[in-house]
């Protein structure tokens, strides 16, 4: 299995809004690759931003999270205000709310996000006369018990993120009754790695290989996400307290 990154240096894209379809229009793009794109830029094409003079960080993270729990945390990088929270579908610090490289500004997470990933996807394939071409949302994420981020998917458009495997038998001849293969997520991990986290200006990797992944024109997160009720981890998630939005 071969895989090449292409990070694309990019213009500064910046808030309160900036539309992105200049720098998208840019992409040269081949059949068979995928597009990474983190999700700070799709937020601000969007104008998914505030100034931080007009809300505080917490009241914010309450009207975008579905889920919280506020705890003080302690360590040895200094002593913070922690938000552990679920929005979006996804468990993560602050409800994805991010500040650095923002000029002042909170950026949230984009709304419609596979929608956005479609427009794309449609734009880049009647450009360049394409078959198959994945389009996917990134953002920086925590693992329990780890340090450091890595990357997660957060809308996708053109393939199929998971391969179920359930019914086949492993080696014993033992079948399996739970088991789903997150095909995107391992993939989003380099893009993100190859983007960088601080002053790189690269929010856009191509990657083209053999990747190993189903091209699909129905492909989204969907069926990728699970309900919280029905996740492993629901005796912990069901101690977070609901918000206002989660109730609405």
């Amino acid at each position: 299995m071969k895989i090449e990154l292409f990070p694309i240096k990019t213009r500064i894209v910046r808030p309160p809004k900036d539309e992105i379809w200049d720098i998208v229009d840019q992409l040269e793009v081949k059949d068979g690759d995928i597009v990474f794109i983190t999700s700070k830029i799709i937020a601000i094409h969007q104008g998914r931003t505030i100034k931080k003079t007009e809300i505080s960080k917490e009241e914010l993270i309450q009207k975008e999270a579905d889920r919280i729990l506020s705890y003080p945390y302690h360590s040895t990088a200094g002593d913070y205000d922690i938000h552990l929270t679920v929005a979006h579908g996804v468990l993560i610090p602050a409800a994805g709310i991010d500040e650095s490289n923002a000029e002042g500004h909170f950026v949230m997470w984009p709304e419609d996000i596979d929608k956005f990933c479609q427009e794309v996807r449609k734009r880049l394939m009647k450009k360049f006369k394409l078959k198959k071409l994945g389009i996917v949302a990134t953002d920086s994420h925590t693992t329990p018990l780890r340090w450091g981020v890595t990357g997660i998917t957060i809308g996708l458009a053109g393939i199929e993120p998971l391969r179920d495997i359930r019914g086949e038998k492993d080696l014993f001849d033992h079948e399996l009754h739970l088991t789903q293969v997150d095909l995107i997520d391992p993939l989003t991990t380099l893009a993100v790695k190859a983007m960088g986290e601080s002053s790189e200006g690269t929010p856009i990797v191509i990657m083209r290989g053999d990747m190993d992944i189903p091209f699909s024109d129905d492909g989204s997160m969907r069926n990728f996400k699970i309900k919280p009720e029905e996740d492993l981890y629901w005796p912990l998630l069901e101690t977070m307290q609901e918000t206002k939005k989660s109730k609405n």
